[in-house]
């Protein structure tokens, strides 16, 4: 029983780990490629016709991301800038969504 104890908590130690560092790794890549220039320090745009993303399904942030670098989805910035993150859509989404939009 102490052994299924540990195990456990070792699980969960992990997985805590692991979202923690998908956050991180969200948000660097979220600074990095210089989103927050448009639609605003942790997803809140400041500028009307840029949408604020903070709070937004993680699903749905992914999806627009698929969406503009295939270019199904058409905005000659977004076209150019999705690309670059490549590889990082679920861990930025996973960032904004963690924004309280009401902050």
């Amino acid at each position: 029983m102490k052994k299924i104890f540990y195990i456990l908590i070792t699980f969960i130690f992990a997985a805590f780990s692991m979202s923690s560092l998908a956050n991180t790794e969200g948000e660097a890549m979220y600074s990095a490629l210089g989103c927050a220039s448009c639609h605003g320090v942790n997803g809140r745009s400041n500028d009307e016709s840029i949408p604020s993303i903070a709070g937004k399904d993680v699903d749905w942030i992914v999806q627009q991301l698929e969406y503009f670098q295939s270019g199904e989805r058409q905005n000659a910035y977004m076209n150019a800038m999705a690309p670059l993150a490549e590889g990082f859509e679920r861990s930025i989404a996973e960032y904004l969504f963690i924004q309280d939009p009401q902050k």
